[in-house]
């Protein structure tokens, strides 16, 4: 097991409940979508799953262990992120190579020379030209930067891929290209991928099995297919009928 929350309870500072008794986990190889309406507690749950904040109560595990000082840094490389918005997540004062570099420059794994084939053989693996290197962000399309940011995200090769609404701010054209790249990176490297997605159609393209959140409770899990076609909870099936047409499971 790479990741796993068990049991977990997270509770604001002025005594809400953000989340309650929660247990999600993600292995190797696997693509798991967690999908729920705005204020569902999503983005709580990806702060703890990136050991942002700890919960109240309850577990955040990697490999089975607690996320302790002496494994965080392991824990780093092996769990990366991207994030929604391809235009405020890329420094635009840093060149391509800069930015793709980041997690080997902060997790001490490669500089120099090192570093720039690494850059450049994870920009092809996402589809970008080795002439990418020494351009800036806004020499780049919306779905050019999001590719650029799953090269900086898997450039240190991670199990686990942490998708946070990777798609929603980009056009339709686009998004199923970049579901495509995630699909293809997780066959040809073996990469786990939890998408957070409020985006049913997206995690229907992507994830084998899906975990429905609302108001902080898990009120569903299962094979997706299983979710989307027949869903047992009237949360989940709102969700699934407010989607005009899903693709085919």
């Amino acid at each position: 097991m790479i990741l796993e929350l068990r049991n977990v309870s997270y509770r604001y500072r002025k005594g809400a409940l953000a989340l309650t008794d929660v247990s999600l986990s993600v292995d190797d190889g696997q693509s798991v979508g967690l999908v729920g309406e705005s204020g569902s507690g999503k983005s709580t749950m990806v702060k703890l799953m990136l050991a942002l904040a700890k919960p109240t109560s309850g577990e955040v595990l990697f490999e089975g262990q607690p996320i302790t000082p002496s494994t965080l840094r392991r824990f780093r490389a092996s769990v990366q992120t991207v994030f929604q918005d391809p235009y405020s997540s890329l420094d635009p004062r840093q060149n391509i190579e800069s930015i793709v570099a980041e997690p080997l420059r902060s997790l001490g794994l490669a500089r120099g020379d090192e570093a720039r084939e690494m850059v450049a053989a994870s920009l092809t693996s996402v589809g970008l030209p080795a002439d990418a290197l020494d351009r800036y962000p806004h020499e780049f399309s919306g779905g050019q930067r999001q590719r650029i940011a799953i090269a900086r995200a898997t450039v240190c090769h991670p199990r686990l891929l942490l998708a946070d609404e990777p798609v929603s701010a980009l056009d339709v054209t686009t998004r199923i290209q970049v579901i495509d790249l995630l699909a293809e990176l997780r066959e040809s490297a073996g990469l786990a991928i939890l998408m957070v997605s409020h985006d049913l159609s997206a995690i229907a393209a992507l994830c084998d099995t899906t975990v429905v959140l609302n108001a902080g409770r898990i009120v569903e899990s299962g094979p997706t297919a299983e979710i989307l076609i027949s869903p047992r909870e009237d949360y989940t099936r709102r969700l699934v009928e407010s989607v005009p047409r899903l693709p085919a499971l």
